[in-house]
């Protein structure tokens, strides 16, 4: 038997060494595609177990979709205005809660804002003639609690002076009335007058008891009534004197992003706020002074006292008018006759159409008007939450509510356009000839100073 050459073995086994690496080789590249196909968190299949592909003709079955992707748009966005519209919801019932707890403080506080915005034109008066700035604020505010306590006394006074007087005229009015509706094309007989007394009575005797309870609790509601005056006058007291200092304290509260928007609203919320007041002031004033002058014409008792009651009721818009003109009406009829009170309710409203349509347009101006569902709306919430206080300062604070979130939204545009990136070329020519006037930048030094 011939030998092989060693040269042929050689060959041999460099031949059989590159046949396993080219399986290797294989073997690699097959593993590295079937990684590659794989879906990411799957692991990987060896080279002998993979699953063949489906065939052609097999349906095409897709992958299912991320479940936020496959909530509808729409849903998804009701959603997340609903969580949000929870959570304000939830605060706006804890601070509502939170005021209903320190009422008291909320309302005389509020009160301290209305009189100072009344009063701070004459401090800043006589500041700007060398008073000191607590001599200007002792006399405007000794002078403007004066006024208002012998407003009170007046009304009380008057009251007490004709109430025999106004009780004979009452029962001789309501013998009158009684004799008219017998007479009258209503057909109202004896019987029905007499069961309405007998009800009446029955009524008050059946809540005695309730009345009783009612002038018990009164001691506290006196009570409750001097503490309010007392924090009302201390704190325009202070508010008078050094307004413009508290206001910088309150700032600093503002975190610093929100702070330039918020000083710039500030001087502006006090704008409307003293524009209301002095108009609603003059206002009432004007309707007192009228209404009154018709009732004491028609010789309507009490026409001074009534008056008074006209301009404290004016300060509550639109419901004010409407008790206040009815209270007069009411003793009209029952004091005069019928006659009378169809002259008085004509002078009421004729009065009451001249404030709305001429008066307030003018004295108010645009920048306090509010819509009158607004007004209605807002005075019934106030009166639901706090009473009559809550109804004098629900129109107040809405107008107050509304300069501010205009201006805040002016302020967020104006930023926006300012920071935005610049255009170039002819696009910034462009924008240059189309873009508005920018609004001057708020000053952070707050409203301006109550003194002056």
């Amino acid at each position: 038997m011939s030998r092989v050459p060693a040269w042929l073995g050689r060959v041999g086994a460099r031949l059989t060494e590159v046949s396993e690496r080219l399986d290797e080789r294989r073997a690699a590249v097959e593993r590295e595609r079937a990684e590659t196909d794989a879906e990411p968190g799957t692991p990987s299949v060896p080279p002998g177990e993979r699953v063949p592909p489906p065939p052609d003709y097999a349906p095409a079955v897709s992958a299912r979709p991320d479940p936020a992707q496959a909530v509808p748009w729409g849903v998804r966005v009701a959603a997340e205005a609903g969580w949000r519209l929870l959570v304000l919801a939830g605060t706006v019932w804890v601070l509502m809660r939170v005021i209903s707890a320190v009422q008291l403080v909320v309302l005389a506080f509020v009160a301290a804002l209305l009189i100072t915005a009344l009063l701070q034109p004459t401090v800043g008066r006589l500041r700007r003639h060398g008073v000191p700035r607590g001599l200007a604020t002792a006399l405007t505010a000794i002078l403007g609690f004066v006024v208002i306590g012998l407003m009170g006394w007046f009304v009380t006074w008057q009251v007490m002076e004709n109430v025999d007087d106004l009780s004979d005229q009452i029962q001789d009015g309501i013998e009158e009335l009684r004799r008219w509706l017998l007479n009258s094309p209503f057909h109202v007989t004896d019987k029905q007058i007499n069961d309405i007394a007998s009800n009446l009575r029955e009524a008050v005797g059946a809540n005695t008891d309730q009345i009783t309870s009612a002038g018990l609790e009164g001691v506290t509601v006196v009570v409750e009534a001097l503490t309010g005056i007392l924090l009302t006058i201390f704190s325009t007291l202070f508010l008078l004197y050094d307004g413009r200092r508290i206001w910088e304290w309150t700032l600093r509260l503002v975190p610093a992003a929100a702070r330039p928007g918020v000083a710039g609203a500030g001087p502006r919320a006090w704008r409307t706020l003293t524009a209301y007041v002095r108009g609603t002031v003059i206002v009432a004033l004007i309707d007192a002074i009228f209404i009154g002058l018709g009732i004491y014409f028609l010789d309507v008792p009490m026409a001074v006292p009534l008056a008074v009651f006209i301009f404290l009721f004016a300060f509550v818009p639109l419901v004010g008018a409407v008790v206040s003109g009815a209270l007069a009406v009411l003793v009209a009829l029952v004091t005069q006759g019928v006659f009378t009170a169809v002259m008085t309710l004509v002078v009421v409203l004729a009065v009451q159409q001249i404030e709305g349509h001429i008066l307030q347009p003018f004295i108010l101006g645009r920048a306090v008007r509010v819509h009158p569902l607004a007004v209605v709306l807002s005075v019934a919430a106030g009166g639901m939450v706090a009473g009559i206080g809550g109804a004098v300062v629900a129109v107040p604070l809405v107008a107050v509510t509304n300069t501010v979130a205009g201006y805040l939204r002016a302020y967020s545009h104006e930023m926006s356009v300012r920071h935005a990136p610049k255009p170039r070329g002819a696009t910034a020519s462009d924008a240059a000839a189309k873009a508005p006037e920018a609004a001057p930048e708020p000053s952070p030094a707050g409203p301006p100073d109550p003194v002056g």
